[in-house]
């Protein structure tokens, strides 16, 4: 058994990591959040201890380690705003622990060159969230596509990215809707289905930000073996016509979120399998094959050309 924290255990993505800390069977013993309506945390680990100060839980880890107490923590687990993954992941390497952090790990690609380093110093991993990478659907879809490759090196698919996840007027005022915390929209909904499209077809070669606004954002991208047109929003105008209709007919229910991805004008079906992904990538990090920094660099690099809207 590993002992985790996690720090912005009241957001919204922290529930799948105390799920996989649980499922993985390890324990929580220390969590933090400026927020304390943080209730979720008794569904997992009720005695796990709590901080709304971030001295507070800084100075807590840090007596567990000098201590060497029995709750010492092997592992925190990053759920924080965008903008203090690099900070928080400072800080488990600093106290002795592995850190596993929500993506984007940081905002800025030079940011993972003074990680590596302080890998080396700390003998500690920083490793990084890519559930789509462990979808059985996907796993399945870049075998094919690597068969494609042997035969043909230069073969280009050609691909639709569509990915629509509305939100409403709240998210304009929370850190997400910040550019400076969250990375905007490229960044903080883009950012796994850009290391998808690397990890499937190769680096980037040319990149150009067709459109940029704060809800959405248009492009175009080329990978060594694919043409991509890619559309990321949060706008609710921008879902199909046919949710359109079926949110109408069904109010209580409302569908909220469309991906799309097409290869060669052949829609990709990976719309279920995504309950328990967040277990699977923990399972894989425990066991010591966890994504790490190399794994997430090209996808942090081209983000951020994305949001600064750097051509290439």
């Amino acid at each position: 058994m590993k002992n985790f924290a996690i720090t912005g255990v009241g957001g919204y993505i922290a529930p799948r990591h105390l799920q996989a800390i649980k499922e993985t069977g390890n324990k929580l013993v220390a969590a933090i959040d400026p927020n304390d309506s943080v209730g979720i945390i008794d569904r997992y680990f009720p005695n796990a201890s709590f901080f709304t100060e971030f001295e507070r839980f800084d100075r807590h880890l840090e007596k567990l380690r000098r201590t060497n107490s029995p709750d010492k923590v092997d592992f925190i687990s990053i759920c924080s705003p965008n903008n203090l993954h690099d900070a928080h992941i400072r800080l488990a390497l600093r106290v002795g622990a592995d850190a596993i952090c929500e993506k984007p790990l940081v905002l800025n690609p030079w940011n993972l060159d003074a990680l590596e380093e302080l890998e080396h110093e700390s003998g500690k991993k920083v490793y990084t969230i890519l559930q789509l990478r462990v979808h059985p659907s996907l796993i399945k879809l870049k075998s094919e596509i690597e068969e494609a490759i042997l035969k043909d090196n230069n073969i280009k698919f050609n691909v639709e990215l569509n990915y629509i996840t509305a939100r409403g007027i709240w998210y304009d005022y929370s850190w997400k809707g910040n550019k400076e915390k969250s990375g905007g929209v490229a960044t903080n909904i883009g950012v796994h289905f850009f290391d998808l499209l690397i990890w499937l077809f190769g680096q980037p070669k040319h990149s150009q930000v067709i459109e940029s606004k704060i809800r959405s954002a248009k492009g175009e991208l080329e990978l060594k073996n694919a043409d991509v047109k890619w559309f990321l929003s949060i706008n609710f105008n921008d879902l199909p016509n046919e949710i359109k209709k079926i949110n109408e007919n069904n109010p209580e229910k409302q569908i909220t979120t469309y991906r799309s991805i097409k290869i060669n004008n052949k829609e990709i079906e990976f719309t279920e399998g995504f309950t328990n992904l967040h277990t699977v990538v923990y399972k894989e990090t425990l066991a010591g094959k966890g994504f790490g920094i190399t794994d997430a660099r090209p996808a942090i690099d081209l983000v951020y050309k994305i949001r600064n809207e750097i051509n290439f």
